[in-house]
């Protein structure tokens, strides 16, 4: 797995933590000698997935991989739904996803990658927490507050000039171009696209029809493959308009949400306190955490476009070497310091401690 420049600053201070503490546990009177505490990890794990998580996978990899150098971990970040397909296919070891699977294909079961392929032989653990930034280029102006109709409306086409009455009225004083609105969004099939269509769909129905989906329902607009796609697309146009995880919006323009009256910007607090305020899903099995993320809550300081990604694996895998390296590289991701190294490298909200006996529990449970 490639690592870009940004991301080695953040695995390296990830890296250090993790020395950090292995030096501040010999200190507290432990006598262990370095044989006694080399890993005795090894193997290769192979992995697909949520291009969200990648500047957070980035991190954790290069830290794992630092902390036990004879195991390799790929992964590949080929959007939520080629995971999905792979994991029931078998072929990826674990995958990330931006969304658990669903009531039906829980029911359907067949997850080939696990030894017991039904409902029960999964664990889906909410472990990269970030909100979506609806990101955009026009010269001069870097933010612009805009309501939930008014975010429909300029995804589903209603809405096509900068200038518009819409957009104008909740942005006083801004210098909006006569200029026509180039929507762009994701051409596979995403998480990201089927969380922020949720959003709309749940806050602005009347305005966006389309039922929440992972492949985008409209033929307008510009298509581009991956998060990375939809942010370069936006980068290289005048008048662009998208949405990606947060952590690669870089230096593109961004929008505030009107939420109970006020507009928020998206942060990672503000990401969490949308997960806090928001139920699990009924009725799952012991080791699958699945988040009813509630969207329409008038919570001060909620930011309502994040998505809650998935790491996902079975409860029971056909060779037990790969279950513990599966179950090893899970807890370390939701353990503080992966949790941190994933803040630092991506901009997400660390998972609360509630929440981390949770999960923690569910690994305990692969085997």
């Amino acid at each position: 797995m490639k690592i870009n420049r940004i991301a080695q600053v953040g695995a390296l201070a990830a890296v250090a933590a993790l020395a950090l503490a292995g030096c501040a546990s010999n200190e507290g009177g432990g006598s262990a000698t370095d044989s006694e505490s080399a890993s005795t990890l090894s193997g290769t794990l192979s992995a697909t997935g949520a291009s969200s998580q990648t500047a957070a996978q980035e991190a954790w990899v290069a830290a794992f991989q630092t902390a036990n150098p004879d195991v390799t971990i790929n992964y590949e970040p080929t959007g939520s739904g080629t995971g999905r397909e792979n994991f029931i296919a078998g072929a990826s070891n674990f995958i990330g996803s931006d969304r658990a699977f669903n009531d039906e294909e829980i029911a359907a079961g067949g997850f080939a990658s696990c030894a017991d392929d039904g409902a029960a032989g999964i664990v889906e653990l909410p472990l990269y927490i970030s909100p979506i930034a609806i990101i955009f280029n026009l010269d001069g102006i870097d933010s612009l507050d805009l309501d939930a109709a008014t975010v429909a409306g300029i995804f589903a086409g209603t809405i096509t000039n900068w200038n518009d009455a819409a957009i104008a009225d909740l942005n006083p004083g801004v210098e909006l171009p006569d200029l026509a609105i180039s929507p762009v969004h994701r051409s596979d099939d995403s998480g990201t696209t089927e969380n922020f269509t949720d959003y709309l769909n749940v806050v602005a129905p009347d305005v966006w029809t389309y039922e929440a989906d992972g492949e985008w329902p409209l033929d307008s607009g510009e298509a581009a493959q991956g998060t990375s796609g939809v942010v370069a697309a936006v980068t290289g146009g005048q008048g662009t308009i998208g949405y990606a995880d947060a952590s690669q919006a870089g230096d593109l323009g961004t929008v505030a949400i009107e939420v109970g009256g006020e507009f928020v910007s998206y942060s990672p607090e503000a990401a969490a306190a949308l997960v806090d305020a928001s139920p699990e899903v009924e009725g799952r099995s012991d080791g699958d955490i699945a988040i009813e993320l509630d969207r329409t809550t008038d919570a001060a300081g909620v930011y309502p476009i994040a998505l809650v990604s998935y790491l996902i694996g079975c409860v029971e895998y056909e060779d037990s070497s790969v279950a513990d390296l599966v179950s090893q590289y899970f807890s370390y991701i939701a353990s503080p310091e992966g949790q941190d190294a994933a803040a630092s490298n991506a901009g997400s909200a660390p998972i609360s401690d509630s929440l981390r006996t949770e999960v923690e529990s569910a690994i305990a449970l692969i085997k």
